[in-house]
């Protein structure tokens, strides 16, 4: 149901907020050019546009992070000039952020109070409990104040960023991403209960998200921004999912999903027998798990972030020790030693590639290099580099996979997130494959760099690589995946058929259900 077809209850206390010709520049760069955006009482507006579309710099801008060099805000029918988050939060706009701000070791109640502007000198907690427990009778959804957060389910800790603002007095919500860290279930409720309070009149909600299913199913309107300008806007009911994708990129045709090779699955190429790890605190963290990946197959690893997936990677790119179990590739032992990495072609895409696969400092072409500068034609006698070859080399892959720098002697910190992502695919799939390990691999990336990466890697896929891809997004594993498993508390807690996979189940899952 759409804002223009939907009766509208005649309590609205929710106000309505318009963003008019709203601009703002960085030095020489253009991040704002002219943008408005009306968001109607007691609707939910979804707010779409690639990375680097201007998004973060529009809310900020609303939010009062940012002044706009041009343009004003009205909220209800008023123009109001809002110069901090502050002045925002007066006025009865809130913001909840992709990743949890609350305090961990504080409890939800602790952290609600403390969050007001008005705390007192001494707090009378019998008194703030009994005015909290009042404010959640008026809430569609219950949170255990008296627990620390960091003993929250991720569900129950969106709820509480939701009740924080609702609890400041927003009666204007921008909501970050929320459901990046959810389970379908949890998602869906989230979103269901923020929907059902615009539905009563009592919320205004603004949701930047790159689900599109999601816009679908819980949104009113929608408005789609591209390179710092708007360039749609309406019902959500006159889009469809590759309509809005158009928008985002141009009228350039979007990339097709990657044609997948027909062929069985081989013999198995990674096997993963009791993998025992630790975590950075020494406590558990992979606990007996047992895996298999064959080639020419995709096996996705899903589960709520913290269970064990990022140990897991580590172990086996090298960058973690196993406390006990084995892990074999093509049947040899394998202990993700450099060597071991290079004679068993086992390569590794990571999360955050700029911070834990490259040297931000050096060169593209040097970074590129990494698995293969110490021999010919690369070097003489193991340690006497050949530049000139390595800026071949690099040119080659750059063109290969579409790296967007300006040389390849370029730090490759002066590139974009999605060609830094490039970059080091390139590095990691230039050579022989046997097993690739892709962790979130488009983790912030905009939809053109998302569309690539997926394409490269089925690409391997269908080159008999075994891939072990492991994602917080469902949809990609659902979109890539030929097998999904799930991980809860460094276990494996459920495996399917991605062909057969029951999203009920799988969330349930994830839930530890």
């Amino acid at each position: 149901m759409n804002v223009l077809t939907r009766v509208v209850p005649p309590e609205v206390t929710a106000p309505g907020v318009e963003a008019i010709a709203m601009t703002k520049r960085f030095g020489g760069f253009t991040a704002l050019d002219g943008v408005s955006v009306r968001i109607r009482p007691a609707t939910v507006h979804a707010l779409l546009g690639e990375n680097g579309a201007g998004k973060s710099t529009l809310v900020k801008c609303i939010m009062g992070f940012h002044r706009p060099d041009e343009g004003s805000i009205v909220i209800g029918d008023r123009e109001v000039e809002i110069d901090n988050p502050r002045t925002a939060q007066r006025h009865g706009l809130g913001m909840v952020y992709q990743h949890f701000t609350l305090v961990p070791r504080m409890t939800v109640l602790e952290n609600l109070v403390m969050a007001r502007a008005d705390v007192p000198a001494v707090i009378d907690w019998a008194k703030e409990r009994r005015d909290l427990a009042a404010f959640l009778d008026t809430m569609p959804f219950r949170i255990p104040v008296d627990s620390p957060v960091a003993a929250l389910a991720a569900g129950d800790r969106q709820k509480a960023e939701i009740v924080k603002q609702l609890y400041l007095k927003a009666r204007f919500l921008i909501l970050d991403e929320p459901t990046s860290v959810l389970t379908p279930a949890e998602a869906d409720e989230i979103l269901g209960l923020i929907r059902a309070m615009a539905l009563d009149g009592r919320l205004t909600v603004l949701i930047i998200t790159h689900k599109f299913r999601e816009v679908m199913a819980f949104a009113d309107e929608v408005t789609v921004l591209r390179r710092g300008r708007a360039v749609g806007s309406g019902p959500v009911s006159g889009h469809t999912p590759d309509s809005l994708a158009r928008l985002m990129v141009g009228e350039a045709a979007v990339a097709a999903p990657a044609p997948r090779a027909a062929a069985p699955a081989g013999a198995v190429r990674l096997a993963v027998e009791g993998l025992r790890a630790d975590d950075d605190t020494g406590m558990p963290a992979v606990r007996g798990l047992d895996l298999q990946v064959r080639a020419g197959e995709i096996v996705g690893v899903a589960g709520v972030s913290g269970n064990g997936q990022v140990e897991l990677v580590q172990v086996l790119a090298g960058q973690r020790p196993a406390v006990a179990g084995t892990v074999r590739v093509n049947g040899q032992p394998y202990g993700a030693t450099r060597a071991e990495a290079r004679r068993h072609r086992v390569f590794c895409l990571p999360e955050e590639p700029l911070r834990s696969a490259c040297v931000p400092g050096m060169s593209v072409a040097e970074n590129m290099a990494f698995r293969v500068f110490d021999r010919p034609p690369f070097a003489a006698g193991g340690w006497w580099l050949k530049r000139g070859a390595m800026r071949r080399a690099a040119e080659a892959l750059i063109a290969r996979y579409r790296v967007k720098t300006t040389s390849p002697d370029a730090p490759i910190a002066t590139l974009s997130g999605g060609n830094v992502q490039r970059a080091v695919l390139a590095r990691e799939l230039s050579g022989e494959v046997d097993v690739l390990v892709a962790a979130n691999p488009v983790f912030g990336l905009d939809f053109a760099a998302v569309a690539d990466i997926h394409a490269q890697i089925v690409d391997a896929r269908n080159r008999g690589t075994a891939v072990l891809l492991v994602s917080e997004d469902l949809d990609e594993l659902l979109e890539l995946s030929d097998r999904l498993v799930v991980m809860f508390r460094g276990a494996i807690v459920h495996e399917t058929a991605t062909a057969a996979a029951d999203l009920t189940t799988i969330g349930r899952c994830m839930a530890g259900h």
